[in-house]
Parts: structure tokens; C-alpha cells; sequence
């Protein structure tokens, strides 16, 4: 892993835009969420901030987390088994006169105690609905050269269609930004505008004591979102800077954006653009190597270990442990893991869930437009 002195605490909302996948979060949250054949969403945010020295992380849970859990553990696949600082989870928040904490400013203040007592100078900020190889130390000397109060990452791209056609409420609101050179002038919140935007990324940096202050003063007048109740109105008064990202992402924000993104890894080009340079670190699971058996035939797809291939697969996603039998045709699918497709199944543009079973014979046929989804543990 890369060592460098970041002098950063990294603090992660795996739960933010879970409503956006509803069909996948159902018993999981956004940062669990499989992608890519062997990893979770949150190993990209994890391994990029370990790979620049991040050592001392904070993750936010809310609900349906448990198999976050499982998949971190003492969180040492990433280096962050340490008995300063490492891998800190913090179960959900709430009051009796109020629910589970809603957003970050509510998520924020049930750990202010704990922030206190922590020692770096600077804190990043991020959810866990983008997959990415981030290079956070840039971003934090961006943020120490401009001299600002808050510095917002962005990506320059046009906004997702189902974004500008949905009524998307304040928890799972998207940003765009205005800028005068490098300066935000006017966050926009939900913005339908059309073509190329600069848009918001979720990932913050800024100091550790003003975020403090800025929090305790929000959560006492009633904030609940960080954006939306400490940005939006202090735009003038904060020097808040943008920091154009320009690297590869999959930016996770429907059932069809994320069918869309796994397939686009298909591609050798975006593939090597999202996984070169540093390692992106992952749960071990000793298998054994996929093999395939007799009339076996596979074209243009992505195979974890442990997989056993009869039948044919093509342009599919195939996670650990999946098996496809004898005379059973996969084309345009995401199998996820230990999905077990039966001799002579015909499955196109199909996403299973984890431990689905096919049986035999069973023809399925979603459409590029529309894959069908079939949820967890379930047989069809």
C-alpha cells in the first residue's frame, strides 16, 4: 500500500442514496452493494483512502448494515487493523423524539465527542455510490493551496436521465455547481439543466475544528443536510472551492445506471482506467479458480474465482461462486454471487441477487432498457 502523511481522518455514510437502488438495498446499504465481479462499493472508497495514507477512518452507518459488517471485519484487508485509529463503525443515532439520523449534519453530531478527541487537521467527507481510483492526497493540497473553508470534488458530465426525470427528495438530493474559476459561486440542488454539468461528487474536505463548530452550530438550529443546510446558505460567507476530478468513475444511481456501469467494465479500456495505478482492496474469500467444463464456451466476460461454467456465457458479469450448467445460455447478465443457473436456463440481460437459483430449462429475458432483477435467495 502506498504511505504518504496525510493528515487527514476519512469519514464515510455508506447508507446515503440507498433509495436509489431500492431493488438492491433492500437487505444491504449503497456501500455493500457488489460491483465488478469481486468487490463492494465501499472498497473504492476504503482502498483510495488507505493508498494515500488515510489511516484513521470513521464509517457512519445507519441501517441494513450487516453485511457491511461481514465484509470489513476488524477492516484488515485495507490496513486499518490498528490500535490508533483504523477502522471505527458507528451504529445508528437516534432519539426518541426523532428517527434514525437522516443526514449528515444529524450523523455528524452523534460522533462530535469523538471528533473532538481526534488529532488529525483535516477531514474528508464521502459517500459510497461512486466507484473510483481517488487520489485523495491531491485533493487535500488542492484544498491547503486555494486557502479555502470547504472544498467540493466534481465530475464535468451530463447528468443521469433518470435523475432529471424523478422528484428526488432532500435525502437523496444530486448537486451541481456554478463556479468562478475555481470558486463555487451557487450550489444547485436538484437541477434539471441538460448537457455537460459540474457535478458534485459528495466528497468534502475541510478543516476538523471548523467542521466541528459547523456542525454543532447546524444540528442546534435544526440542520439536518450538510449541503443543503450549511453550504447553500453560507455561499458567500465560506470560501468554497471546487476540485475537478478527471479519472474514470461508475456513478451508481439506479438499477439501469448500475446493470449500465458493471458492463461498461467489459470494455478493456475503462477497466484498466478504473484499476490502474493503486490496488483496489477487498474482502478474501479462498476459492478455487473458475474452471470450466466440457462444451464450456465463454466470450467477453468477467469471472470471479470459484465459479463452475458448463453451459455458455457472453457480455456477462459473473461473481464468486456462481454456476452455470450444462446447455444453459447467459448473455448480457450480472450473476452475483453463488447464483446457480440450471442445465438449459436461458437468461438475458438479468441481474440476480446472491444465492438465486434458475432451474432448469427457464428461459428469462429482460431488455437493455429494462433488465429484470431477481432478488435474493430466491428460486425461479
Amino acid at each position: 500500500m502506498v504511505k504518504s502523511n496525510v493528515n487527514a481522518l476519512g469519514i464515510v455514510f455508506p447508507n446515503i442514496y440507498d433509495k436509489l437502488v431500492s431493488e438492491l438495498t433492500s437487505e444491504r446499504l449503497m456501500a455493500s452493494i457488489p460491483f465488478g465481479s469481486r468487490y463492494r462499493m465501499i472498497d473504492f472508497v476504503l482502498s483510495s483512502m488507505v493508498n494515500c495514507g488515510i489511516n484513521n477512518v470513521a464509517i457512519l452507518v445507519r441501517e441494513n448494515y450487516f453485511s457491511l459488517l461481514d465484509h470489513l471485519g476488524s477492516g484488515r484487508e485495507w490496513d486499518l487493523t490498528r490500535k490508533n485509529g483504523g477502522l471505527n463503525i458507528f451504529p445508528p443515532f437516534a432519539q426518541k423524539s426523532m428517527g434514525v439520523n437522516g443526514g449528515r449534519i444529524e450523523a455528524l453530531a452523534s460522533i462530535l465527542r469523538f471528533l473532538q478527541s481526534q488529532k488529525e487537521k483535516y477531514v474528508v467527507m464521502c459517500d459510497t455510490h461512486i466507484a473510483m481510483n481517488f487520489d485523495f492526497k491531491a485533493l487535500i493540497d488542492a484544498h491547503i493551496a486555494s486557502g479555502a473553508d470547504v472544498t467540493a470534488a466534481y465530475t464535468r458530465e451530463e447528468l443521469p436521465e433518470n435523475a432529471l426525470k424523478s422528484e428526488t427528495t432532500s435525502g437523496d438530493s444530486y448537486f451541481t455547481f456554478d463556479l468562478d474559476g475555481d470558486r463555487i459561486t451557487k450550489i444547485n440542488i436538484n437541477s434539471k439543466k441538460t448537457g455537460v454539468q459540474n457535478y458534485g461528487m459528495n466528497i468534502y474536505v475541510m478543516e476538523r475544528e471548523q467542521l466541528i463548530d459547523t456542525i454543532h452550530t447546524a444540528f442546534v438550529s435544526g440542520g439536518v443536510y450538510f449541503e443543503r443546510d450549511v453550504l447553500v446558505p453560507r455561499i458567500e460567507e465560506l470560501k468554497i472551492c471546487g476540485y475537478e476530478y478527471t479519472g474514470y468513475i461508475s456513478r451508481i444511481s439506479s438499477l439501469k445506471g448500475y446493470f449500465d456501469e458493471n458492463m461498461k467494465l467489459l470494455d478493456d479500456q475503462n477497466l484498466e482506467q478504473l484499476f490502474s495505478g493503486n490496488s483496489i482492496y477487498t474482502k478474501i474469500r479462498d476459492d478455487n479458480p473458475t474452471r470450466y467444463i466440457g462444451d464450456a464456451k465463454a466470450s467477453n466476460v468477467m469471472v470471479a474465482d470459484g465459479c463452475v461454467i458448463e453451459g455458455e456465457i457472453e457480455n456477462s458479469i459473473l461473481f464468486r461462486g456462481v454456476k452455470v450448467g450444462k446447455g444453459a445460455k447467459v448473455k448480457n447478465c450480472i450473476l452475483m454471487q453463488d447464483t446457480e443457473i440450471k442445465a438449459g436456463a436461458n437468461l438475458e440481460y438479468v441481474i440476480t441477487d446472491k444465492k438465486v437459483t434458475v432451474t432448469e430449462d427457464k428461459e428469462v429475458k429482460g431488455t437493455d432498457t429494462f433488465p429484470v432483477f431477481v432478488a435474493k435467495r430466491q428460486t425461479i
